[in-house]
């Protein structure tokens, strides 16, 4: 088969294609024809070498994909050509993969492969962060930064769908459209949100504050009102600053981490969180918005678009 490979760390230039061996499957996985791979920050970070990578080189990248199963084992309830996807299993960015039955998601016919690919890590991401980490109750006023990204823009649609006010904070006019189409109450720039949102919420501030980009840590948590809460799940643009828990106490405030690998625990809570964000998709309430795809020979070019900052919503790799 041919995989998305790279044998050192460094920018998207390590990033080759090349013939491999066909995984072999180990006991309880499927072997899976890989057809539309989502490609994320993490996969970014792990080729630059900031996040841990078992194994020797070459290394294979991605965590997110769909396709088909080629083989499954005796009593799986997985059958030879059966659709499926999954949100947090390695080495996806091949033709083939092995996956760990438990972590297979069915498809429903009327959900694509490139759907599946592009939807399950993020949306699955945006689904804990609102019922989860903070359960969102209608009428709340909640902020979202990097709104515009592929979390983001779930995020605010599931928001919205649970009846929040949703801020959305993006950095530039095509951001901010993107968001304000998918129904954000108001949209406003990076300069200046802080003052934004008090101005938007009566100088009360927001009931929960989505913080994906950490060095804007400490003011989200000025940004909520008292009694609030901060939900941090993301360091784009760098480490946050310490945080005092004096600043937590004297305003009743809620700082919460998040992380979706301890909610996904087992093979049916993955199955029943997804068929709830397949049916947010399919009834309209959540749409998936596609930046791009790519062919996943092109990988590096994939790598290029999402470290520019230049992509609203998601990118596909098809193998």
């Amino acid at each position: 088969m041919h995989a998305l490979v790279f044998r050192q760390f460094g920018d998207a230039d390590v990033l080759r294609y090349e013939a491999v061996p066909d995984p072999v499957p180990g006991p309880g996985q499927a072997l899976v024809r890989m057809r539309a791979v989502g490609l994320n920050f993490a996969d970014v970070y792990r080729r630059k070498g900031n996040y841990h990578l078992a194994g020797s080189p070459p290394w294979i990248l991605g965590y997110e994909g769909a396709g088909e199963v080629v083989a499954a084992p005796e009593g799986s309830g997985l059958r030879p050509g059966q659709r499926v996807g999954f949100a947090d299993s390695p080495f996806a960015n091949a033709e083939l993969c092995a996956v760990d039955v438990s972590r297979l998601i069915p498809l429903p016919d009327d959900t694509s492969f490139e759907t599946a690919a592009g939807c399950l890590l993020q949306g699955l991401t945006a689904q804990y962060l609102c019922r989860d980490s903070y359960a969102v109750r209608p009428g709340d006023w909640a902020v979202v930064h990097a709104a515009a990204g592929g979390v983001g823009l779930l995020l605010v649609q599931i928001l919205k769908h649970r009846g929040a006010h949703v801020i959305g904070i993006a950095s530039s006019e095509a951001k901010r459209q993107a968001v304000r189409e998918v129904g954000a109450y108001a949209v406003i720039p990076t300069d200046g949100w802080l003052q934004a949102v008090k101005a938007l919420t009566d100088g009360r501030g927001a009931d929960v504050v989505y913080d994906s980009v950490g060095t804007t840590l400490r003011d989200s948590l000025d940004a909520a009102r008292t009694g609030g809460t901060v939900v941090f799940y993301g360091m784009a643009a760098g480490d946050p600053a310490p945080v005092d828990p004096r600043l937590l106490m004297d305003r009743s405030l809620a700082l919460v981490g998040g992380d979706l690998w301890n909610v996904l625990t087992t093979a049916e809570e993955r199955r029943a969180r997804a068929s709830e964000l397949f049916g947010w998709i399919q009834s309209g309430a959540v749409t998936l918005r596609v930046s791009q795809t790519f062919a996943l020979r092109d990988g590096a070019d994939a790598h290029r678009a999402l470290e520019g900052r230049r992509v609203i919503g998601k990118i596909v790799l098809r193998p």
